[in-house]
C-alpha cells in the first residue's frame, strides 16, 4: 500500500499548528508562573522543609514566630560543663541556645529568589514536585558561655613553662625543666555544643546534658629535650644593660619585648633579624607609650624602650664573636645606655627600615634567652649553643671628637598656663665614637670589624605657657 504524500501546504499548516501549540503552552506556563510568583510573593515556596516542618506558604515573620515558639519549649534544658572536679551549669535560655529563627526564615524564603532565573525555575519546580529539605540553623551566645565558664577557665588554663638554663662548671645545665601548659579547646567545645542541638530542640521535656570541657596541650617554646637534641650545651656569650630611671611605660615595654625574644632558636647559617623576630611594635600588640626618637625629637610613641632590648642583644653578639651584618647607632647619646657602659655600645631599631641583624655561622643552633632583674633594673641576654672555640676581643670605645649641644629652644604653648615652663627634650653632647673588634679561632682571625657612631649634638627643648 502506498503512503499518501503530504503537500507543501499541508506541511506548512502542520508547522504553524505546532508553533501555535508551543506558543500557547509557553503563554500558559508564563501566565501560571506569574500567578504562582504573585501568590508566593511574600511567603516561602511550597514544600520547603526545615526540621520536618513544611514552611510552604508561610511568611518570613510566621517562620520566625514558629521557631521562636519551638525554642521556648526547650529553654529549660540544662548544660553541665565539667572538667575533673570543676563544674559550671547554665540553662539553654541563659546561653541563648536553640534555633536561629531569623536565619532559618531568611534561608527558607530565599529559595528560588536568586539573581539566576533558570536556577530559580529549577528550584521552584523541585520544591513544588518533590520538596526541598533545608538543614536547620542553630545559635548560641559564645560571650555568655565564656562568662559562665570563667571560674573554670582560671583553673584549667595555665601557661607552658620554658626550660631555663644555667652555666656551671663549663657546661649548660637545666635548673628548671620545661613543662607543658594547657588551655580550653574552644573549637572542640563548639563542636560538642553543635552536636547537641537536635537532641535539645526535639526533646519533649527539658534535657540535662553533661559536657566534659575539652582541653589542648600547649608546648613550651624551649623544651629540655629539644635543647638536648640540638646540641645546645655551651654558654657562648652574654650581654647586659641597666635601665634605671625609666618611666613605667618604658619598663613595661622592655619586659614585653625581651619576653617575646626569649627562647628563639637561630638555625645554622640563618641571618637573624631583630625586627622580624619581635614582630609589630604598636599598641595593637600590647606595647605602651614611652619616649622614642622620631623626626629629630624625643617624643612619646608606642614601644619606647625596645632599643634597650636591641642594645643588650648587640652587646651579647659582640661578646659571642658572631658576624653582625647590620647595626645602627642612636641619633644622640642616650643616658640609659651609658649607666654601665662607655658610649657607642648601643643599637637602635625602628621597623622596617632600621634593624639589628647577625648571622649564625657556628654550624649549630643558637638559643636566645633573656632575663630581667627587676630590683636592679638590669636586662640580660644569654646566647647558648655549641662553642667552636672562637674568642672575641672588643676594644674600648674611643671618643675622637665632641660637640656641645645647641642653645636651648623655647616654644610658646597656648595649652599651658602663662609663664609655665615644661622641658620636653634634653640636651646631649655630640660625639664621634668608634671601637674595633677582633674574633679569632685557633689563632686565625675570622672577623675584624669596626663600629662607628656619629652622635648628633642634641638640643634641649622647653615649652613656655602663654594661656591667660
Amino acid at each position: 500500500m502506498q503512503m499518501k504524500k503530504f503537500s507543501k501546504k499541508h506541511l506548512k499548516t502542520a508547522f504553524w499548528f505546532v508553533v501555535g501549540i508551543s506558543f500557547g503552552l509557553f503563554l500558559f506556563s508564563s501566565f501560571a508562573f506569574i500567578i504562582f510568583q504573585k501568590k508566593y510573593a511574600h511567603s516561602v515556596y511550597p514544600k520547603i522543609i526545615v526540621d520536618g516542618i513544611n514552611l510552604g506558604g508561610k511568611s518570613e515573620e510566621e517562620v520566625i514566630d514558629l521557631f521562636a515558639k519551638k525554642n521556648a519549649q526547650s529553654q529549660d534544658a540544662r548544660f553541665v560543663f565539667f572538667y575533673n572536679d570543676y563544674i559550671s551549669t547554665a540553662s539553654a535560655k541563659e546561653i541563648d541556645y536553640g534555633f536561629d529563627e531569623k536565619l532559618i526564615a531568611s534561608q527558607a524564603i530565599s529559595v528560588g529568589r536568586s539573581s539566576n532565573l533558570l536556577s530559580n525555575i529549577s528550584l521552584i519546580i523541585q520544591s513544588y514536585s518533590s520538596g526541598i529539605i533545608l538543614p536547620p540553623a542553630y545559635r548560641y551566645d559564645e560571650p555568655k558561655i565564656l562568662t559562665i565558664l570563667s571560674p573554670i577557665i582560671q583553673e584549667i588554663n595555665y601557661a607552658p613553662v620554658d626550660a631555663v638554663f644555667t652555666f656551671q662548671n663549663g657546661k649548660v645545665t637545666a635548673f628548671k625543666h620545661s613543662e607543658n601548659g594547657q588551655v580550653i579547646d574552644f573549637s572542640g567545645l563548639n563542636s560538642m555544643l553543635k552536636s547537641k542541638f537536635a537532641k535539645v530542640t526535639s526533646a519533649k521535656k527539658p534535657e540535662v546534658l553533661n559536657i566534659e570541657i575539652p582541653v589542648k596541650t600547649l608546648k613550651p617554646k624551649i623544651t629540655t629535650e629539644e635543647v638536648n637534641n640540638l646540641g645546645i650545651k655551651d654558654l657562648l656569650a652574654s650581654g647586659t644593660s641597666l635601665f634605671r630611671g625609666s618611666i613605667p611605660g618604658r619598663i613595661y615595654n622592655i619586659n614585653l619585648a625581651s619576653e617575646r625574644l626569649n627562647g628563639i632558636l637561630v638555625k645554622p647559617g640563618e641571618t637573624f633579624s631583630f625586627n622580624n623576630a619581635l614582630g609589630d611594635v604598636s599598641a595593637f600588640t600590647g606595647y605602651k607609650q614611652a619616649y622614642i626618637i622620631q623626626n629629630g625629637r624625643t617624643v612619646l610613641g608606642d614601644g619606647g624602650g625596645v632599643c634597650q632590648v636591641s642594645t643588650t642583644l648587640f652587646r651579647a653578639l659582640l661578646d659571642a664573636g658572631l658576624p653582625i651584618t647590620e647595626r645602627n647607632a642612636h641619633a644622640y647619646r642616650v643616658s640609659y645606655y651609658e649607666q654601665d657602659s662607655p658610649p657607642g655600645l648601643d643599637a637602635t631599631v625602628y621597623s622596617p627600615t632600621i634593624d639589628l641583624k647577625f648571622k649564625n655561622d657556628t654550624g649549630n643552633y643558637i638559643l636566645i634567652q633573656t632575663s630581667i632583674d627587676q630590683k636592679r633594673q638590669q636586662l640580660w641576654f644569654y646566647l647558648y649553643g655549641t662553642s667552636d672555640g672562637r674568642k672575641s676581643v672588643v676594644e674600648k670605645p674611643i671618643i675622637s671628637s665632641q660637640t656641645p649641644p645647641p642653645e636651648a629652644l623655647y616654644q610658646d604653648d597656648p595649652t599651658l598656663p602663662k609663664d609655665t615652663i615644661k622641658q620636653v627634650d634634653f640636651a646631649a653632647w655630640g660625639a664621634r665614637v668608634s671601637f674595633s673588634r677582633e674574633v679569632t679561632r685557633d689563632g686565625e682571625v675570622i672577623i675584624s670589624d669596626k663600629f662607628v657612631s656619629n652622635f648628633r649634638p642634641w638640643q634641649a627643648v622647653y615649652l613656655r605657657g602663654t594661656m591667660e
